[in-house]
């Protein structure tokens, strides 16, 4: 690729990276938005880890030709570029993210609950529920997040196993449209400590180059390496089965997700809530009016989308979907 390209695939990484730092904003509608949905989506689901096996013959010129063949044919360089502006704006909100939740959460709270409640509104514009297949898919949604954001994300540990777990699940819904990594990350109880986590690796990456201490980088190290594991195996995994669901039963998928963002209200309210205390005047209109922010943010990009059909464009580029039995889709 051109400079140029690699340069415009990056900013593009960074648009992304910030929609899906914060719960609500899909990284995947920023996609969409660029036009290199349908080019992720493909390079995501030709990454084939066999290809690992021409890294030894890499050592003979006639091995790094294949494996660079190999490579450009999997679109590598593409998902390289797109990768660290991704991890670039995740970086850097992260550390936005922290110092709000130290200094202002019933405020961030109520962003976030402004930023899923419109997503959920104009999400719901996009799926149909006219069937009692796609009733109970929208049913099943809002209930099963209802009692995990409630009953599960504050019992949930940050252990290794679930920071892996949560980073499988999470990228994901990184690369769907309209569905927010963030969100599934909130919705899990592990939102707030890896945006901590992320920032405090930074820092102790910032710090080790500088003549620092390593402890710090090691424990941090840990938890980002085995997220980015878990991120890993999802998109070799879940994702196809995600792909599979849109495919197959597209439009009772789709309310499925939609409605996760219902039941997840929960957990941004409790938040809210358990930090503001007694309720006045001063300290109602500030909530009143973050929540109004995060809900203006989610309707200005409605405005900027709304040329875009959720329903079709996550199937950008593949072939229609199976009928189902009675014909229409399930």
């Amino acid at each position: 690729m051109a400079l140029r390209e690699w340069v415009g695939i990056y900013l593009k990484g960074i648009a992304m990276g910030a929609a899906d730092a914060v719960p609500g904003v899909s990284g995947g509608t920023i996609a969409l938005i660029t036009g290199i949905y349908e080019r992720l989506i493909t390079a995501i689901t030709e990454l084939d880890p066999r290809a690992l096996a021409l890294v030894p013959g890499a050592i003979r010129a006639e091995g790094r030709a294949r494996l660079r063949a190999r490579l450009v044919e999997m679109d590598v360089w593409f998902l390289a570029a797109l990768g660290l502006g991704v991890v670039t704006a995740l970086v850097t909100v992260s550390r936005a993210v922290e110092y709000a939740e130290e200094t202002f959460p019933a405020l961030l709270f109520a962003f976030f609950f402004g930023l899923i409640a419109a997503s959920a509104v104009v999400l719901y514009g996009e799926v149909d529920v006219s069937t009692p297949r796609r009733a109970f898919a929208g049913l099943a949604g809002v209930v099963l997040a209802f009692v995990v954001a409630g009953e599960v994300a504050g019992a949930l540990p940050h252990t290794l196993p679930v920071v892996a777990v949560a980073g499988a699940v999470a990228i994901c819904a990184m690369i769907l449209p309209g569905i927010s990594g963030a969100f599934i990350l909130l919705l899990l109880g592990q939102y707030i400590y890896l945006t901590e986590t992320l920032s405090t690796f930074v820092d102790a990456l910032l710090a080790l180059v500088t003549g620092g201490d390593a402890s710090a980088l090691v424990a941090a190290g840990s938890v980002v390496a085995v997220f980015g594991v878990g991120a890993v195996a999802g998109l070799l995994t879940i994702a196809h089965v995600v792909k599979y669901a849109l495919t197959h039963y597209r439009a009772a998928t789709l309310t499925f997700l939609v409605s996760l963002m219902v039941g997840a209200l929960r957990y941004p309210a409790e938040q809210v809530l358990g930090n503001v205390g007694a309720w006045t005047p001063a300290r109602a209109l500030p909530v009143l009016a973050a929540a109004l922010v995060g809900g203006v943010l989610v309707v200005a990009i409605d405005r900027y989308t709304d040329d875009l059909d959720l329903a079709s464009e996550v199937d950008a580029g593949e072939d229609p979907a199976p009928a189902a039995p009675d014909g229409g889709n399930r």
